[in-house]
């Protein structure tokens, strides 16, 4: 099973987990980051990380779920397989950096270039706004989900 942890407050990270899981056909299963529990993850062969920047860092139901899982899984999760997608208004880097800098702490490995859909939303208003993402970057997406699926397929992670 591909777990597929996702947290979105303006829909573009709930669109971009959605396309992953469409990619995986079936071998992924979508969980919120409140439903991310250290059980169901150790149950997981790989995963995959979607959330938005946030004023520069992961939004904060993403990090509370790391906080949660952190130990519970650290010594048990060495070698799976993950990547990362990022919704963004200008940067995404520091999220991705973040979630790089816990999951070395698992000893996780990356196995996809991480992903970072830039929307550029800059106002409060815009910001604030539910978002649209692009067939481009939902293709993207579904891609990221197929290889990884089939990565964990034919056991090449």
């Amino acid at each position: 099973m591909l777990a597929i942890i996702w947290h979105s407050r303006t829909g573009a990270s709930r669109a971009m987990a959605a396309a992953v899981a469409q990619g995986a056909s079936g071998q992924g299963v979508l969980l919120t980051a409140a439903e991310a529990m250290p059980a169901i993850l150790l149950g997981a062969q790989g995963y995959v990380f979607v959330c938005p920047e946030n004023l520069g860092s992961m939004s904060g139901q993403m990090k509370e779920m790391f906080d949660r899982c952190y130990y519970p899984m650290l010594g048990r999760v060495e070698g799976r397989p993950y990547a990362t997608a990022i919704s963004a208004g200008s940067d995404g880097t520091a999220a991705l950096a973040q979630i790089d800098r816990i999951v070395t702490g698992w000893r996780l490995r990356r196995v996809a270039e991480p992903l970072i859909v830039n929307l550029g939303a800059q106002t409060p208003e815009q910001i604030r706004a539910e978002k649209t993402v692009s067939e481009e970057d939902l293709e993207a997406c579904r891609e990221l989900g197929a290889a990884f699926a089939e990565g964990l397929k034919l056991g090449v992670f």
